[in-house]
């Protein structure tokens, strides 16, 4: 099978769309297919749009020598109207779904800009790989049907950091004296709502948490100076740390160091990190916005808050600081539900499987 897949700049860009994008193109080399990525340059929202006028771009999927053509939606200002003006190709277009730019929480105004490029977009290629229930819901409900178009929800995994974590070792690290270990891990972005978990230890007494922050802090300079200014001025200097972005061995003894991931985003598509947390028996506590729900169940391996309520963060931190039981049973539930989600390669063979059916019947 030979495979195009187009994404903004490398597969190796950290975050959980291009994880997904990045395992799945493991995947299918392992499997003996061909996987040509297209590349196209990473700049500014109004700037992409001009990709649909790029003469070389058209060419290269005209001309391109795939069964099938995969694309990252978050390239959808790039294509939504390329697509159109080169319907009529060899190959089945199908797109990657991981989250909208749409349901993200930003004023109204640019939303809905965003939906009608986002919409034309969805309604040029043919079928749809969704990495959550809630993504799907989310693309029918920007108007764009699902009725004649192949589509399938594969869910991320969290499986790649190989975590040997026993139950044992879960237990005994909930029962440890002192201060709640409280992990924060993602870019330092507004949308992760770091700035709502630093409000939250704000309302807390000292000595009861602390808060390690791991994640890039280049994506964003001008919000990370935010933080630093709100640590410093909230009076939480000693009690959070901004670790930066950690090699995989340093992230790995981090989590198993700490006590509960936190990562109060304003939206996710699904939310892999929460289980890149359960495999070391980390609880999560994430918001009601997106499709964290598909993934903690509230008060059994985590807690789910409206976003940008610090004042239930608070509430929920406080508790499992003072109640160490409830923080093991649900320490320990978190790592079962890790162990009942699928690995990511019998997702990535899931998805190869719908890529195989779609030539076959196109072909």
């Amino acid at each position: 099978m030979r495979v195009g897949l187009v994404i903004y700049g490398s597969l190796e860009t950290i975050s959980g769309g291009y994880l997904y994008d990045r395992k799945l193109v493991e995947h299918l080399l392992r499997q003996g297919d061909e996987v040509e990525v297209i590349s196209l340059p990473w700049r500014s929202y109004a700037w992409r749009l001009l990709d649909n006028l790029s003469a070389p771009l058209r060419r290269r999927l005209q001309t391109g020598r795939f069964d099938i053509l995969l694309q990252d939606e978050l390239n959808h200002p790039s294509l939504f109207w390329m697509n159109e003006r080169i319907r009529r190709l060899p190959y089945p277009v199908l797109s990657v779904v991981h989250h909208l730019r749409c349901s993200e929480l930003r004023p109204a105004w640019q939303d809905h800009l965003y939906l009608q490029i986002e919409r034309r977009y969805l309604r040029s290629v043919e079928g749809f790989i969704f990495n959550s229930q809630t993504t799907r819901r989310s693309v029918e409900q920007a108007g764009v049907s699902l009725a004649a178009r192949p589509h399938l929800v594969a869910y991320p995994a969290g499986d790649q950091m190989g975590t040997e974590l026993s139950e044992a070792e879960i237990a005994r690290r909930a029962a440890e004296p002192g201060p709640l270990r409280i992990l924060f891990l993602g870019n330092l972005i507004p949308r992760k709502g770091l700035q709502t978990l630093l409000a939250a230890l704000q309302q807390l007494p000292a000595g009861i948490c602390t808060l390690s922050v791991a994640g890039s802090q280049q994506v964003d300079p001008a919000y990370v100076r935010t933080i630093r200014r709100q640590v410093g001025r909230g009076g939480l200097s000693d009690r959070v740390r901004l670790l930066g972005m950690l090699p995989p061995e340093e992230l790995s003894a981090c989590m198993r160091s700490h006590h509960l991931l936190v990562v109060p985003s304003t939206y996710e598509g699904y939310g892999i990190v929460y289980l890149e947390g359960m495999a070391f028996g980390l609880p999560a506590i994430a918001t009601t916005a997106g499709a964290a729900d598909e993934i903690i169940t509230h008060e059994v391996d985590g807690f789910l808050i409206p976003p940008g309520d610090a004042e239930a963060l608070a509430h929920h931190l406080a508790r499992l600081a003072r109640d160490r039981a409830l923080l093991q049973a649900m320490s320990l539930a978190a790592r079962r539900r890790y162990l009942a989600q699928p690995t990511w390669e019998q997702t990535a063979g899931q998805i190869r499987a719908f890529l195989l059916a779609q030539i076959q019947r196109t072909g």
